[in-house]
């Protein structure tokens, strides 16, 4: 007899979610972490990260204040901002653990190795389990060049002992863009460096461009960096074009792989691609037939909220026979930059493929928050539609836009088109309601 119907891999979002949810089907379940449950996102990612965001966007309401009639001295603290932050953390790492125990996980603390099709070796003792999901996430790509050490990855910048006064980011992709402008915003020197001419791949092309010039600091596009040295309590950084550039930190955002060193999946006969991602079927199930995985161990779509969506399919098709699937198709995403930059549906260069014919609409306005800000940032608005009207995708630049975007992810899995903004009455004065105005 297996000592557990369900056995998981990776304490992430996906992974307690599937753990659960199998214990709530009735399975004998159990989940392995070697670290600090809540995975990258609570601790070394969205939610960490989010707060920081939070921080340094409170340094333009300090600067808005006096158009309001506000007069005050405002000095930041980083240690302080970061005692309370990790203080979060330290919540909703007990919040898990305590939800798995509610919910009748057993919950199994050290390294998890693949013995076998159904087992796994935890801290020396082998346990037999029907399922295995391995749910262990990723974790961010380091530099190979000389002098890399030097360098940080988006894990350690959530534990730096003080601000830099000079930060040089490395990466243009939404890691990148969202750690130089909390470093910019929380007062350091930013600058960020690319390795080729295009922000933010992926995203739609005029968006990018858009949110481009509001960034409130320096970008260094089609360029590398060679070689990092160590100079009078800074660093050096060397790059192709012969210049040297000078920094407190060099944080490097260039990517992330998926984190199954150590996993075994060799030797229990699970295939991966050549990046490492476990490959899997429609219904999550690797190349043996009793290891499944899910999240960004497979490198489909790396979103938090697309492994928890992927861990209530996997466990309502193993334990009810109910395959339905995510609609991978509508999965909105944002870049929490400032402003904020946030999409669901096709890019226009992406429908104008697929389609041909389609419709864009438009529209640039200034928040009524900016009103006493005489040089302040548009806000973008862009939905794409196709020859039957249909929404085919919604792309906005503005603050909080990604609150704005999960509305419109809704109204277009239920088919919203053109004319039904036009019929709908908006809230007055809001930035949304200029959605129901577009021409």
């Amino acid at each position: 007899m297996p000592d557990f119907d369900f056995l998981v891999i990776g304490g992430g979002s996906g992974g307690v979610r599937a753990a659960r949810r199998a214990a709530a089907h009735g399975a004998k379940s159990a989940l392995v972490e070697r670290r600090d449950l809540g995975g990258t996102c609570v601790n070394v990612g969205c939610i960490p990260k989010k707060l920081m965001v939070y921080a340094a966007e409170t340094r333009e309401a300090l600067e808005l204040a006096p158009g309001y009639g506000w007069r005050m001295r405002a000095d930041f603290n980083w240690t302080e901002s970061v005692a309370h932050r990790d203080g979060e953390i330290s919540r909703l790492r007990a919040v898990y653990r305590r939800l798995l125990g509610e919910s009748g996980v057993t919950l199994l603390e050290g390294e998890a190795v693949l013995s076998g099709p159904q087992q796994v070796r935890v801290q020396g003792r082998e346990y037999q389990a029907k399922h295995i999901l391995v749910a262990t996430g990723s974790t961010p790509v380091r530099p190979e060049l000389p002098g890399g050490e030097h360098a940080i990855v988006s894990d350690q910048a959530f534990h730096l002992p003080e601000l830099p006064r000079r930060v040089c980011v490395v990466g243009g992709g939404y890691i990148g863009l969202e750690f130089a402008c909390i470093f910019s915003g929380l007062g350091a020197e930013v600058t960020l460096l690319n390795r080729s001419k295009t922000l933010l791949r992926g995203f739609d092309r005029e968006a990018v461009e858009f949110l481009t010039h509001t960034l409130p600091f320096s970008r260094r596009l089609n360029v590398r960096i060679t070689n990092i040295r160590p100079m009078n309590n800074a660093l050096t950084a060397h790059t192709d074009r012969g210049e040297d550039l000078y920094a407190d930190t060099i944080l490097f955002a260039i990517g992330r792989r998926p984190a199954v060193d150590g996993l075994g999946l060799e030797q229990a006969g699970v295939q991966t691609s050549p990046q490492g991602a476990i490959l899997v079927n429609e219904r999550y199930r690797s190349s043996v037939p009793s290891i499944y995985a899910i999240g960004d161990v497979t490198q489909r779509v790396m979103l938090t909220p697309t492994a928890i969506a992927e861990a209530e399919a996997l466990t309502r098709g193993l334990f009810q026979n109910d395959w339905r699937q995510p609609d991978y198709n509508l999965v909105p995403s944002a870049v929490f930059s400032h402003p904020c930059l946030a999409a669901v549906g096709l890019t226009e260069e992406h429908a104008r493929q697929k389609h041909g014919d389609i419709r864009v609409l438009r529209a640039h306005t200034k928040p009524l928050r900016y009103a006493f800000r005489e040089k302040a940032p548009d806000s973008l608005i862009k939905v794409i539609a196709g020859a039957d009207d249909r929404i085919l995708g919604v792309h906005l630049v503005a603050p909080e836009a990604a609150e704005l975007i999960q509305g419109f992810t809704l109204a277009m899995r239920a088919g919203a088109t053109t004319a039904m903004l036009k019929d709908t009455i908006g809230i007055h004065p809001t930035l949304a309601e200029e959605f129901f105005s577009l021409d």
